[in-house]
């Protein structure tokens, strides 16, 4: 009975939105982030093996891996674990750890405040967030640097990790859900307790922080759909550095 009256309130709170502008927001524009950014990465030190539970999409589970570990520095944050898995050798690995903690070091203090490691795969599968951790599978890298979107969808990514825990299920956010006219996109609307933070907090740092890095049209579009979560994030005070 419980999941049935979840099920029809949240067919209810659909109806009582208009069709999202956007499929997903990491598509929307490539340049809110990108590779000539100032990161805060300083190093990435080599820890030797160990093992780790880390999971892998090829396998949809958390998999033991005697993991090739590296310790990645910030200038304005605590260090990241990075476990790579051993099938890549270990000058490879190595070399992932880098490129890796140099992206991650481009996205928002605020969104690097909860990540405790990184976990890099070989494979085509989706990144992932949560569980304090950020998950990288470097065959879907290729795929998203192709499309110039590597830094937008770690910036979802880590959405998860650092922003849901706070503000999924905060009282003021679900206000600003209510308010707004829309979800921001179709995988916010069909996830809202899941999706609607990470789908958003990116198109939020693109108008409010990289004005001039979105088409003005794709602005309007963003503020017109989504004033009052806008405004959560605006109170929110949330530190953003290196990206202001």
């Amino acid at each position: 009975m419980f999941h049935r009256i979840l099920l029809f309130c949240f067919t209810l709170s659909l109806t009582a939105h208009a069709d999202p502008p956007y499929a997903g927001t990491i598509f929307v524009d490539p340049d809110i982030i990108t590779a000539a950014d100032p990161t805060t990465y300083l190093s990435v030190t080599p820890k030797g093996r160990g093992n780790r539970m880390m999971f892998d999409r090829r396998q949809n589970a958390f998999i033991q891996v005697n993991a090739r570990l590296y310790t990645a520095k910030f200038s304005d944050s605590r260090e990241i674990e990075v476990q790579v898995n051993p099938e890549f050798p270990s000058s490879k690995a190595r070399k992932l750890a880098v490129k890796y903690a140099k992206v991650i070091g481009r996205l928002p203090k605020c969104l690097r405040l909860d990540v405790d490691t990184v976990w890099i795969h070989n494979g085509v599968q989706p990144f992932g967030g949560g569980n304090r951790n950020l998950l990288i599978h470097t065959g879907q890298s290729t795929l998203y640097e192709k499309d110039r979107i590597l830094e937008e969808t770690l910036v979802h990514e880590a959405s998860h990790t650092s922003l849901d825990s706070y503000h999924a299920a905060a009282k003021g956010w679900l206000a600003a859900q209510k308010s707004d006219p829309e979800f921001i996109s179709t995988y916010a609307r069909d996830n809202p307790a899941r999706e609607d933070v990470a789908e958003t907090f990116l198109l939020w740092l693109a108008v409010r922080h990289r004005p001039e890095r979105i088409d003005p049209a794709q602005a309007a579009i963003i503020r017109k759909s989504i004033p009052a979560r806008l405004k959560y994030f605006d109170r929110a005070r949330l530190d953003i550095s290196p990206v202001d």
